[in-house]
């Protein structure tokens, strides 16, 4: 794995800001907070986790892209793409220590804001906010993955593809169509039927 190291310090008030989102923060609970963090930066395709490996990372991207996905007997399923503002790990593994079944790969270089499950042990007995902040954070991603599953059900393939591509236009240039198929569990040739259909229209 290639990773590069940089100064987390010029990161810090966009993470600070981030973290806003999930629950109303102070500049003095925040600075209890930062030293447990960590700045990493990886190139392009590269392997975060692999199969088999326990998760050691929560990662919040703050530039860039990974590709969260399972092998399968018809290859590959994907499970999350996470831009900029996204949590992505392995929960099942990070929080129960078990080997992870998913992969975890960038798509672009990307810089990731990471908590380590030994720091987050050590925060959360430690920092008073860090409890509160983290069941928020769950409660989010929980909140968006029933809403993916419900839509997936109750959406028509062409309904999945135009909401997406509605919602993510830039997704199409920056994630390759195969890519993006899997994630939409959408067919490779129907994916290019639908998106030549869009490009007509």
């Amino acid at each position: 794995m290639r990773e590069r190291k940089l100064d987390i310090k010029s990161y810090l008030e966009h993470v600070f800001a981030y973290l806003q989102r999930f629950m109303e923060l102070s500049r003095q609970e925040f600075d209890q907070l930062a030293p447990f963090l960590e700045l990493r930066v990886f190139d392009k395709k590269v392997v975060l986790l692999t199969q088999g490996q326990v998760d050691d990372y929560l990662n919040i991207v703050m530039k860039g892209m990974i590709r969260k996905y399972i092998l399968t007997k018809k290859g590959e399923a994907t499970l999350q793409l996470a831009t900029e503002g996204h949590i992505v790990q392995s929960e099942i593994s990070f929080h129960t220590r078990r080997p992870s079944d998913v992969i975890l790969e960038t798509l672009e270089t990307t810089v990731v804001i990471s908590i380590s499950h030994v720091n987050m042990q050590q925060a959360l007995r430690k920092v008073p906010c860090a409890e509160r902040l983290g069941r928020a954070m769950v409660t989010q991603m929980f909140i968006k993955k029933d809403a993916r599953y419900f839509d997936q059900l109750q959406m028509t393939t062409r309904e999945r593809f135009l909401a997406y591509v509605t919602n993510h236009p830039h997704m199409l240039q920056r994630v390759p169509q195969k890519i993006l198929a899997s994630y939409l569990n959408i067919k490779p040739e129907t994916f290019s039927r639908l998106k030549h259909l869009l490009r007509k229209k």
